[in-house]
């Protein structure tokens, strides 16, 4: 089992910035691959970005690439995603994920392990 911990949501303003953090514990944090998704309400829970460890490749959504930026601390057993220039259609409650290690899915049903969500507002 792998429980996660968001933290770091909040209200900003467009253009601005945040910080999520996940904080996990339990079984090898460093054998899964650690993502984030996000929902928005009455939408579907859409992929944002994943953290491979099996090679440490990174994967993100075309809609966040060049804004957003995935990192894992192995020693913390924390994965981060930095938000820059944050618009309003970023608004959601941001989930993070996790899997064990295997070939790269962007679909939230092929993830085992979720965090509680944490609420990202962007005002215009």
């Amino acid at each position: 089992q792998v429980q996660l911990v968001e933290s770091g949501g909040g209200l900003v303003q467009a253009g601005d910035s945040l910080r999520l953090s996940c904080a996990a514990s339990g079984r090898t944090f460093g054998s899964y691959d650690m993502g984030w998704f996000r929902q928005a309400p009455g939408k579907e829970r859409d992929f944002v970005a994943v953290t491979r460890w099996s090679d440490g490749n990174i994967y993100y959504a075309g809609s966040v690439k060049g804004r957003f930026t995935i990192s894992r601390d192995n020693a913390k057993n924390t994965i981060y995603l930095q938000m820059n220039n944050l618009k309003p259609e970023d608004t959601a409650v941001y989930y993070c994920a996790a899997r064990s290690s295997g070939t790269f899915h962007d679909t939230a049903s092929f993830y085992n392990y979720w965090g509680q969500g944490t609420q990202v507002t962007v005002s215009s």
